[in-house]
């Protein structure tokens, strides 16, 4: 069962309307295009007439404020300045990084290339940790005033009520996952309370292998801040892990070893791992649930919504409950001060 939701489908978005878009906003395409990855937005690869490659990326309606938005491009300009590698919007002929278009709203970075990065090689973790501390170093000079907070149980404990509000999860399966992720509100916001001092820092927030791109001479650079965030460190870290225990303390021990290379780590967010896994989980089903009115979803996740996927859901948010349970750090992820050196083919 899916809720009602809007059509979300940028049918609009024809290769002439982005061209006349671009046009209006002081650049000439030639007429080139390439639709890139993306869900959320709908961004696509330019060639201009003056030989430049872009990326222009038209922005989902109704899910930003201009405001955020704009603070959005306003981090990435400072990182840019900054010399973290990242890519920065364009000021466009309207003077600004975000145009508007007949209903629409554009921004247009350089074209960055790059491939994903190879996560099993300690150095380049160590180079990717170095990045990351470079980005919150910058960060931390300042607050967001607009984009969302991920520093408690709320982004979720929306998704939920909106779930729940909607009726997206098939009624005979809702009291179930209802009760397993309102214990996992509890215990995720009983995590952040648990640490009342915690610093918070702007955030790249969705830093996945997917929005890191490497080259070997410059190795890695971010390519997206659509979800730039203010919340705690470690966000930044944990979805570069691989699931598998063992690995994923190795992996981390690299990622800090780069890290504190170039800024400190509070080793006490480690305990904040798993809940910000949950937090992920419960919000990422919202998130689907929510763009179904996007005819691109159902094709890409078909397996959203049935019977199995919320059995599945729930099962996992129960496993998380065990995995969030107050400790000192997560026993797989925990620091182990006798084991921080790496040699060249691996870990020591």
């Amino acid at each position: 069962m899916h809720p009602a939701t809007p059509d979300l489908s940028f049918g609009d978005l024809t290769p002439e309307f982005m061209l006349d878009a671009l046009d209006a906003a002081g650049l000439r395409a030639d007429g080139r295009l390439l639709q890139l990855n993306s869900f959320e937005n709908r961004v696509l690869q330019v060639h201009l007439e003056d030989g430049r490659v872009a990326v222009a990326k038209f922005y989902r309606p109704a899910r930003w404020s201009d405001a955020q938005i704009l603070e959005e491009h306003a981090f990435a300009a400072e990182l840019a300045a900054a010399e973290v590698p990242v890519a920065a919007p364009w000021t466009l002929a309207d003077g600004t990084t975000l145009f508007h278009f007949q209903g629409q709203r554009m921004a247009v970075t350089p074209r960055q290339g790059g491939r994903g990065p190879e996560l099993e090689d300690p150095e380049v973790l160590r180079w990717i940790g170095r990045l990351l501390a470079r980005l919150h170093v910058v960060g931390r000079e300042r607050p967001f005033a607009e984009r969302l907070h991920w520093t408690s149980a709320a982004p979720a404990r929306t998704a939920r009520d909106w779930l729940m509000a909607n009726d997206a999860i098939p009624p005979e399966i809702a009291p179930g996952w209802d009760d397993a992720a309102q214990r996992c509100l509890d215990a995720i916001q009983a995590a952040f309370d648990g640490l009342p001092d915690l610093r918070l820092t702007r955030l790249h927030g969705d830093c996945h292998p997917g929005n890191i791109l490497w080259t070997p001479d410059r190795g890695p650079h971010f390519v997206d801040l659509d979800d730039a965030v203010m919340g705690p460190v470690v966000q930044d870290l944990w979805m570069l892990l691989p699931g598998e225990p063992d690995a994923a303390r190795l992996q981390l021990h690299a990622l800090l070893d780069g890290y504190e290379q170039v800024a400190e780590f509070d080793d006490r967010e480690l305990r904040l791992i798993e809940p910000l896994r949950t937090l992920r989980m419960i919000h990422h089903s919202a998130w689907l649930a929510r763009r179904w009115g996007d005819p691109a979803f159902p094709v890409a996740f078909p397996w959203f919504g049935t019977p199995n996927y919320w059995l599945d859901q729930t099962a996992k948010l129960r496993e998380q409950l065990e995995a969030m349970k107050p400790k000192d750090a997560p026993p797989a992820l925990a620091r182990d001060e006798d084991f921080v050196d790496f040699d060249g083919d691996g870990f020591a």
